[in-house]
């Protein structure tokens, strides 16, 4: 049987980590993956999650399932967060996932059992692993624009696109902090998406997987919020791998609102069924260490702290890039960067500059130009910006970099 399997692809962030762990440069930068770190290049476990496994362990008196849809506490937990305490909650139900990649598989499932060959509008570019899933659980993708000439927010393009989405498609929106541009909707953009949604009777589909990374937490989730308000249906797939920074335990969550109890309750069996058949059930660890943080005032305090110290570091990262850039002459550059919030951002390269990034500065991104602010060592910094500003001018190169295609 095996050998009827013809070669798959492989998966262009992992290839580009895996080139990046043989590569025996001391000067390496691996910017490639989504993950926080700190100063010194370590992603830490943070303060408050350390706590909460603490007081999970001495409490800790039976490893029991759980049932179909997690830990109830986390789901409730997650509810009142995202929607805030004004919410739909009334019209809401959330299921614990395998983080945020199973979350929007078990939301596309629900789509598809739904309505067959639903169109799933996403944007371009869009995070790498949005169409993969959509595609895979029998949607149609098509995609709007996102971006201007220089790397900022389209909201005209973005506007003018969805204007083609009909009643009952689907638009993946992401919360905030877009992955890969780092380019985000102002609220008076957010305000005409909900008011465009409103009017041609599609349906927002929410990836949360940055809030409190970009403008702080409740500035983040207040788009997710105001979307909630306004439609009567709505999808929202939540992450907890960034923000409590829990990247390998998986812990995350796919919430429905609707426009009646009673359909809510019909897609949450829905979605039961569908996580059965994929793992039965999620693991308890990560969704646990979260609940215990949010229904401890202390705890919680001291996350909000701490992920608030997360976000001032990414962002004086940007800052100081853009300073760096600006400095180096890429002035055009700089600018495009000073507008971007979040984990990531795109350098205006194409592919094979950022093959010379990585061949001649040790510099590792994807190939599509992104990179991971939050994974760059503050005194790197002079140095990622005189290779961007390299590679954009091959005068800057030696000659046998400037023969690389």
């Amino acid at each position: 049987m095996l050998e009827l399997l013809p070669p798959p692809p492989t998966d262009p962030l992992w290839d580009l980590t895996y080139e990046y762990g043989t590569d025996e440069r001391p000067e390496r930068l691996n910017l490639v993956l989504g993950v926080y770190r700190d100063p010194t290049g370590r992603t830490p476990v943070m303060a408050a999650v350390r706590e909460a496994e603490i007081l999970l362990a001495e409490r800790s008196e039976s490893k029991e399932y759980r049932g179909l849809s997690g830990n109830a506490g986390f789901n409730r937990a997650l509810l009142s967060m995202v929607l805030g305490p004004d919410g739909p909650a009334d019209r809401a139900a959330a299921v614990q996932t395998v983080a945020g990649s199973g979350a929007l598989r078990l939301l596309a499932d629900l789509i598809c059992r739904t309505r067959p060959g639903t169109t799933v509008w996403i944007s371009d570019p869009a995070y790498v692993n949005h169409r993969p899933i959509l595609e895979a659980a029998g949607l149609t993708v098509r995609t709007y624009g996102w971006r201007d000439a220089e790397g900022g927010f389209d909201a005209e393009s973005v506007l003018r696109d969805l204007g083609a989405a009909r009643r009952d498609d689907v638009v993946l929106l992401q919360g905030c902090c877009h992955n890969p541009t780092g380019a985000d909707p102002a609220p008076r953009d957010w305000a005409a998406l909900a008011e465009l949604a409103a009017r041609n009777g599609w349906v927002p589909f929410v990836d949360l997987a940055y809030h409190g990374l970009g403008d702080g937490l409740e500035a983040d989730l207040a788009p997710t919020r105001m979307l909630a308000a306004r439609v009567p249906e709505m999808l929202v797939a939540v992450s907890c791998s960034k923000n409590f920074g829990l990247y390998s335990d998986r812990t995350g969550c796919a919430i429905v609102i609707g426009a009646s109890a009673r359909s809510v309750r019909h897609a949450e069996t829905a979605l039961q069924n569908a996580a059965r058949t994929l793992y039965s059930m999620p693991p308890e660890h990560g969704a646990a260490v979260v609940t215990t943080i949010l229904e401890d005032e202390r705890l919680r305090r001291s996350w909000e702290a701490e992920l608030e110290l997360m976000r001032g570091r990414i962002a004086a990262n940007r800052a100081e890039l853009t300073q760096q850039l600006d400095a180096s002459g890429c002035a055009v550059q700089a600018r495009a960067l000073a507008r971007q919030k979040g984990m990531f951002s795109m350098l205006p390269l194409t592919s094979a500059q950022m093959l010379l990034l990585r061949r001649q500065f040790a510099i590792y991104g994807t190939t599509s130009g992104r990179i991971n602010i939050a994974g760059i060592p503050p005194h790197r910094i002079p140095c990622l910006a005189r290779g961007i500003a390299s590679v954009l001018d091959p005068a800057e190169l030696p000659r046998q970099a400037r023969l690389v295609r």
